[in-house]
């Protein structure tokens, strides 16, 4: 089956001169801001959906709150992409199913990872067949396997680069429509992996490494921020805090409390603004 509609112009959007910069957010108010900046997509983080409700991350706990934060994005008027960890299950036909329910809720991507949860990867045949899995159950979701042997494995193993590229082999040839190496920071790794691959290749980007625009000069088609917009917000709420309790008036801006209702207006049958603001003085 040919995606069509929203899944087909997610798909596009990785096949652009330069590459789509996917903002990670962890609930509504999040996605809809960052959506507001004038992103098409935006994708979850696994990690700010875990943290908000106390959970740990990749380790199969949050598979009920991901479904529900796709079921409250997905029908906002910009394409989404889910982070599901690992598919929350070791079974293939699960993974599989849960991303039909994604698909159903109206997510037009997936970020799989092959990290077993124990801080060490998974097997590539299992990978391989969730990915099968999911491209059987949800044909038009856009899915973008991850490999996490630059996130978790030894750096300096003169194999790295090898086992990084065979694992992604499979998981192009199990059906991947774009992959995925967080950690992977240095310029010339970057671009020989991508005259390697068949599809897209996602960096995640680190502010101590390529700029997005260097990376799209190195064949880059999709640079991801993780979680390092919630992390920065968390942040942000301490020093704010800490600014306060010492006297001082608080750093940095913010939307106001009617910006920030305004960003529900829309899934209650109200106008919301086409974008906000730009920010003022932090509200009460």
């Amino acid at each position: 089956m040919t995606p069509s509609g929203p899944a087909s112009a997610f798909a596009a959007l990785h096949h652009r001169d330069e590459p789509i910069l996917l903002p990670n957010a962890w609930d509504h108010a999040s996605a809809v801001a960052l959506a507001a900046q004038g992103f098409a997509a935006v994708g979850t983080t696994s990690l700010g959906v875990a943290a908000a409700v106390g959970l740990p991350d990749g380790t199969a706990a949050t598979r009920d709150q991901t479904l529900q934060l796709a079921l409250n994005l997905g029908t906002e008027d910009f394409l989404l992409s889910v982070d599901a960890e690992g598919g929350f299950s070791e079974d293939p036909c699960r993974v599989g199913e849960f991303a039909r329910e994604l698909s159903v809720v109206g997510a037009v991507g997936i970020n799989l990872e092959d990290g077993n949860g124990e801080g060490g990867l998974g097997p590539v045949a299992l990978h391989a067949a969730k990915i099968v899995a999911v491209k059987a159950a949800a044909p038009g979701l856009f899915v973008n396997a991850r490999t996490d042997t630059h996130w978790l494995g030894d750096r300096r193993s003169p194999d790295l680069a090898r086992d990084t590229m065979a694992r992604l082999d499979a998981y192009q040839q199990a059906g991947a429509d774009g992959v995925f190496v967080p950690g992977l920071t240095d310029p010339d790794q970057i671009g020989a992996l991508v005259k390697s691959l068949d599809v897209p290749l996602n960096i995640l980007y680190s502010p101590t490494g390529p700029t997005v625009a260097r990376l799209g000069d190195l064949g880059v088609r999709r640079v991801s921020l993780g979680s390092l917009l919630y992390r920065r917000a968390l942040g942000a709420a301490v020093e704010a805090l800490t600014d306060i309790r010492a006297g001082r008036v608080p750093k940095g801006e913010a939307p106001s409390y009617d910006e920030v209702v305004a960003l529900g207006h829309q899934r209650h049958g109200c106008a919301r603004p086409n974008r906000i603001s730009p920010p003022g003085p932090v509200s009460p």
